[in-house]
């Protein structure tokens, strides 16, 4: 009975992720607009195409997260927040009250023109880009690298957006 146990507890694991940060992060050239280009499903971005992020600093040193796309044919909006940690390349993002979860920088273009991010744990992960489209070499860069940190880069949804 216990490996019966054993064998279940490890069929619902999360797989190993290296979700660690790479590279530097100067938040006032992050700051801005980006594009979603490819996202994990997770139930409160479902369905949503067009999708933007746009980042921007408070006067209390947090920074502003407003998402935007659309669902159903209806524009959507959710504001958030994020707060600095002590390393520049993992933000805390709140979008639920107090909850706050990690918002990791795992590969960033020199130019800050595209970004892979990551979570806490193997259930997140985020493709962006300054730009609607992303050029196919980037797209094949950024998918060689979450592939090699161990993503499930199958499971990405590539989000429609304007060209």
């Amino acid at each position: 009975m216990a490996a019966g146990l054993f064998l279940c507890i490890g069929c619902t694991a999360q797989p190993a992720v290296d979700n660690s940060v790479a590279g530097d992060l100067k938040l006032d050239q992050y700051l801005g607009d980006w594009y979603e280009i490819a996202r994990f499903d997770h139930s409160f971005e479902r369905g949503i195409q067009f999708s933007k992020a746009s980042y921007t600093l408070r006067k209390d040193g947090k920074v502003k997260v407003l998402n935007s796309g659309i669902k159903d044919g209806k524009a959507k909006e959710a504001e958030g927040k994020a707060k600095l940690t002590a390393d520049p390349r993992v933000l805390k993002v709140s979008f639920f009250g107090p909850f706050y979860s990690d918002y990791r920088v795992l590969l960033l273009d020199p130019d800050y023109q595209w970004v892979l991010v990551g979570g806490s744990s193997a259930k997140y992960l985020w493709i962006l880009s300054r730009t609607p489209q992303l050029p196919e070499v980037v797209r094949e860069t950024v998918l060689a690298e979450a592939t090699r940190r161990g993503y499930d880069v199958g499971k990405l949804i590539w989000v429609e957006q304007n060209s």
